[in-house]
């Protein structure tokens, strides 16, 4: 093996030398004494593996985020401060202020996803808007919402939350901040990360143009943000996978440039870091991905991932289809720009070359007297995969007319795609519920959606239509006449 992974961890500089790049950070916290921290699903989704990972902001302050160590690989936590459970307690074995709100308020459940909440909770408690005193019951429910288990008292950990919001006050790490960030800077990298072990490689990049050169000379790697699904193919599918390339230390890819008529989004920018952006300019789109995952995946998915990604069921690209955003691609240094309309061939197939990826995400806003909205149906609330997802950007003409439709889908076909029935029934007509009655079987030409474990066929085609007539009642408020009459 050659290269290392440096990180700090339980006050000091861990090197590790001897795993594969694939090798999780649950898996090696759990080999190496570090048992708090449990394996539940081992897909990022119930919470019992959180952890929290600390890094320096751009303020040149240590921030603190929720991620889930089931789904991440070692080697993405170079050069960070890796927390768990077992660091909370100072060294006299004085609890921290969110173990003694748990342990106050008897908030412990069966005791195997505790510490998932507890580390969670502790993430809570480094916020910003807990340190401003504004921390919400919505703030502490969605911190929470990636902590599954409700196997006993819910209720007391909710206490727990609101007592630790209520009391805050600094903890050790706030009080030793100055040295923490000390110890990370130095740890940082001028340079790119190359880890091999065997045949394996891992490579973090540092530049557009490096990752560009790299990826040109290693067509055939897998490109990895946040792994929050690439993660999924070691941990469920058993799959090898020789040679990673790792994107979220690539500058160029956090960048975020908003223009008065566009956003441009770096393909690692995460959609933690996107979501102030959104809450300005796109609100509507915040929503949703506030509904992508929890916390812990928020933290550590982006955007380009997404989209990259090509789930059919992926809930950014409808939204992102009705807005008309396109991609910048990169191969090899050379640029070029594609609708995302044009992307998706195929399920799981797309329009990238060898060698080819997603630099930049472009998304058009919504100018005035346009108007958007976006629904995710799903059988839970949070944390949880799409049924149907629509999205609808409207422009209507001086006379209350459809001058333009565009409708974007998710998990009604092989890719995300629009709807060209729809919009072409659409066209010219009133926007009215008779018009839109009249259309709704024009959905059924565009779409055959499957059966799963999800939601049926029917279930599927009968929401697709029902998210269209929810769209014209919120933007005009019109009264929604019978099922009958709508779906005859």
């Amino acid at each position: 093996m050659t290269g290392s992974v440096r990180f700090v961890l339980g006050g000091r500089v861990v090197e590790v030398r001897d795993a594969d790049p694939t090798t999780t950070v649950l898996n090696w916290l759990r080999a190496n004494g570090r048992p708090g921290s449990k394996e539940g699903c081992a897909e990022g989704d119930c919470g019992a593996c959180t952890v929290v990972l600390g890094d320096l902001a751009a303020d040149g302050r240590v921030r603190y985020r929720a991620v889930n160590a089931c789904i991440l690989f070692l080697p993405m936590i170079d050069g960070k401060l890796l927390l768990t459970v077992e660091d909370l307690a100072g060294a006299d074995g004085e609890l921290h202020p969110v173990q003694a709100a748990m342990v106050d308020k008897h908030a412990s459940q069966c005791g195997f996803c505790t510490p998932g909440f507890v580390m969670a909770l502790f993430a809570l408690h480094h916020d910003q808007r807990a340190a401003d005193g504004g921390l919400t019951d919505g703030a502490i429910h969605d911190a929470l919402a990636g902590n599954l288990c409700r196997c006993t008292g819910y209720r007391p950990i909710l206490d727990a939350a609101r007592t630790m919001a209520a009391e805050r006050s600094d903890d050790r790490f706030d009080r030793a901040e100055e040295g923490i960030a000390t110890v990370l800077r130095s740890i940082q990298r001028d340079g790119a990360l190359t880890v091999t072990h065997g045949a394996a490689s891992f490579h973090a990049p540092r530049g557009v143009d490096e990752l560009a050169a790299l990826f040109a000379a290693h067509p055939n790697a897998t490109l990895v943000a946040g792994a929050t699904d690439v993660g999924l193919w070691v941990t469920k599918q058993g799959r090898s996978l020789p040679t990673l390339i790792h994107l979220a230390q690539v500058r160029e890819l956090h960048r975020i440039d908003e223009g008065a008529d566009a956003l441009e989004i770096g393909a690692a920018v995460t959609y933690t870091d996107l979501l102030p952006v959104l809450e300005r300019r796109v609100p509507e789109l915040a929503a949703l991905v506030t509904r992508i995952g929890a916390a812990q995946v928020r933290n550590s998915g982006t955007l380009g991932g997404n989209i990259a990604n090509g789930s059919p069921i992926g809930d950014s690209m409808p939204a992102l289809l009705a807005l008309g955003a396109s991609l910048v691609l990169n191969r090899g240094g050379v640029r070029r720009e594609l609708a995302l309309n044009r992307f998706y061939h195929g399920y799981r197939k797309n329009d990238l070359k060898p060698g080819e990826f997603v630099e930049r995400i472009r998304i058009p806003l919504p100018r005035e007297g346009q108007r958007f909205a976006t629904w995710k149906v799903s059988k839970r609330r949070d944390q949880d995969i799409s049924a149907v997802c629509a999205a609808f950007l409207l422009t209507l003409d001086g006379e209350g007319r459809v001058a333009e439709l565009r409708a974007g889908y998710g998990g009604m076909a092989a890719t995300p795609a629009r709807a060209p029935a729809l919009e072409a029934a659409m066209a010219g007509q009133p926007w009215t519920v008779d018009s839109v009655a009249a259309a709704l079987p024009a959905l059924d030409r565009d779409f055959r959606p499957m059966t799963d474990m999800r939601a049926s066929d029917r279930y599927r085609a009968l929401v697709a239509k029902n998210l269209l007539m929810r769209f014209l009642l919120h933007t005009t408020g019109a009264e929604l006449p019978s099922l009958e009459a709508v779906h005859g």
